[in-house]
């Protein structure tokens, strides 16, 4: 299969919907799993780290999922096309350009990723959108002990899974969401989410994991400690404690700039569709700060019925939402717009759908060219 039968669209779990969509992006679940008999890959030589690929490969494909399953050799892509797998968020940077042997088995949908040889042996995730820990959970369970029946893992008694970095030892499972809070980022209240997470024991990270800065107002929060924790203990408290009041002090912040700030809302409203709308050179990092600012307004007047003129301009107007199979359909901006928005337009994505690379100066242009097209109608 060709990646380029999935970039042109933005993936299930990047729909918009789901519980608490308005803040809470995507669900994750991921299990770090390796293999008994064998060692960890950092002193595994190529060999080895090639019969693990082929063994895991083999277990991973035979797999009955409900949809179709790609495989992708990560070691044997070209660079552009390992960008693009980060920036869908189907495999690591660390996978990505990693050394030795390794590959992705992936779900058309894109619900499922399985890493094989990244820094375990393997790492499952499962995705869906918006807020649905308990259904990422229940799924990748399901899958872990389909491909349990075919292979031992490595684990022990007194620890649990055995991994190879020790903070991921006794579950290997860390859980995330990804969080949309432009509004306490506009009110200067978001080093407060930072240090209650700090707090709380929490990984605070960027869109694109670890190592990466925010972007557009997107944040990654995910659980630090495996040992001594069962799973769903965690998933609890992300699901029914932490997400939750995450929510309410976004949805407070959005208040308080409806009752407080509404011109500096407006402000930052007409500003993005404005320079949206008529730029004609855009780069990633203000495309994505300035949709951000147009997710937000819509997300206000679906969620909290609120009418400001930028709001209102930004509800009325039309775009272009066609997708690969349905192009050039006029209809009212929506979520749908923007998150197409904001994949088609990161570099790897705007390149792979181009043909090409492109420098710098060339993909800010087609970046440009292609919001100016949908927000035009």
């Amino acid at each position: 299969m060709k990646l380029t039968e999935i970039s042109g669209n933005i993936n299930e779990w990047f729909s918009g919907e789901g519980p608490l969509s308005d803040v809470v992006i995507s669900s994750r679940v991921r299990l770090a799993r390796n293999l008994a008999g064998h060692r960890f890959l950092a002193a595994c030589p190529a060999t080895e780290k090639a019969e693990i690929l082929r063994k895991l490969k083999d277990v991973l494909m035979a797999l009955d999922l409900g949809d179709e399953v790609f495989y992708i050799g990560v070691d044997k892509v070209p660079a552009l096309e390992k960008r693009f797998l980060v920036e869908r968020h189907l495999i690591s940077q660390n996978h990505a350009f990693g050394k030795g042997p390794r590959g992705a088995v992936i779900a058309r949908r894109e619900f499922f990723t399985a890493m094989i040889n990244e820094e375990d042996h393997l790492r499952l995730q499962v995705l869906k959108a918006g807020c649905q820990l308990s259904a990422c959970i229940e799924q990748i369970n399901r899958i872990d002990d389909l491909i349990e029946q075919k292979v031992e893992y490595a684990f022990s008694p007194k620890y649990g899974y055995l991994t190879a970095c020790p903070t991921n030892l006794g579950t290997g499972i860390r859980v995330s969401v990804m969080l949309h809070l432009p509004a306490l980022k506009m009110t200067g209240q978001i080093e407060k989410f930072l240090n209650a997470a700090k707090a709380l024991g929490l990984a605070v990270r960027g869109l694109f994991g670890e190592g990466t800065e925010a972007a557009g107002d997107f944040y990654q929060l995910s659980n630090q400690i495996t040992l001594g924790v069962r799973e769903n203990d965690i998933v609890n408290q992300f699901e029914k404690t932490i997400i939750p009041e995450i929510v309410e002090y976004e949805h407070a912040a959005r208040s308080q700039l409806l009752s407080h700030d509404a011109s500096l809302l407006d402000d930052k409203i007409s500003r993005a569709l404005a320079l949206l709308k008529n730029a004609n050179l855009i780069s990633s990092q203000e495309a994505l700060f300035l949709l951000s600012h147009i997710r937000l307004g819509l997300n206000m007047r679906k969620h909290q019925g609120a009418s400001t003129p930028a709001i209102d301009r930004l509800c009325s107007l039309g775009a272009d939402v066609g997708d690969a199979g349905n192009a050039g359909t006029t209809d009212k901006i929506s979520i749908v717009t923007v998150n197409r928005l904001f994949l088609l337009t990161l570099p790897a994505h705007l390149q792979l759908n181009y043909g090409k690379e492109l420098d710098s100066t060339h993909r800010d242009a087609l970046r440009a060219q292609i919001i100016r097209s949908a927000l035009n109608g």
